[in-house]
């Protein structure tokens, strides 16, 4: 196991907990052995997830969404990154709420190992790896969502840079010169569309791959990325293996399939 990565997964968890559960409220975190696997759990008695939020809780920028519609989310920005860090090590994570002002509960499960300690591999060095390392800019208002994507794509081992507005990210851009810029598109002041145009406007960035990642997902709306310039149209929450076959894809040659 990677110790780094299973102390930022408790890290996230035992955060996210504490963000959610008041003054006087209580914490509560075990882990222990059941078969061929390691189980841990963290328990809180917060504000709980509401039940059309919870088969959501892992997946990228729901917090912004959810926290737009209700304010006892129960959601956590580091939770997406707690999905991605089980993962690596060949496990799973399991989230149970009664619902809205019933607590939550974040469930672990890891294999254990079997094989001799020579046999090893370290997961710090191998897994997830990518084979090569892209410049990407990350454009959103949304402060947490930009942060949480950015995160996990230097995990991945890629160089990130984040803008928070259109006037930013067309001076970062014009320095920078990224292989892909995730682009939101419901920004004020300038919206995604027009810091679209403007980007396809610069020779230096004709290579670049553009995806809008938004909340709008109507047909309209694609039609209107395609026109302003866009490679991809992305609809948050980002799908963990959309994202995995947009890195993959700068990789190869020739265009881009759409996604």
């Amino acid at each position: 196991a990677d110790a780094v990565r299973l102390t930022q997964v408790v890290s996230n968890l035992l955060i996210n907990a504490a963000k959610y559960t008041g003054a006087g409220g209580q914490i509560h975190v075990s882990a222990g052995r059941q078969g061929a696997q390691v189980v841990l759990q963290v328990r809180d008695n917060g504000i709980g997830i509401a039940p059309d939020v919870l088969p959501h809780v892992f997946d990228l920028f729901v917090q912004g969404q959810a926290a737009a519609t209700r304010s006892p989310s129960g959601l956590g920005v580091g939770l997406t990154l707690v999905r991605n860090l089980v993962d690596m090590h060949g496990g799973t994570v399991e989230a149970r709420s009664a619902g809205v002002g019933a607590g939550a509960e974040f469930t672990i499960r890891l294999p254990l190992i079997t094989q001799d300690r020579e046999e090893w591999t370290e997961v710090g060095d191998t897994a997830h790896v990518p084979l090569t390392s892209h410049r990407i800019l990350i454009v959103d208002d949304n402060t947490d969502a930009a942060g949480s994507l950015a995160v996990l794509l230097r995990m991945q081992g890629h160089e990130v840079r984040v803008a928070y507005n259109g006037i930013s990210a067309l001076d970062t851009a014009r320095v920078y010169m990224p292989a892909l810029i995730f682009l939101d598109i419901g920004m004020p002041e300038m919206d995604g569309y027009e810091v679209a145009r403007r980007l396809r406007g610069m020779p230096s960035l004709e290579h670049t791959v553009l995806a809008a990642l938004t909340g709008w997902g109507q047909q309209e709306d694609r039609r209107r990325s395609k026109a302003a310039g866009f490679d991809h149209h992305l609809v948050k929450p980002l799908e963990t293996h959309v994202l995995e076959n947009l890195l993959a894809g700068l990789a190869r040659p020739g265009p881009l399939a759409d996604r």
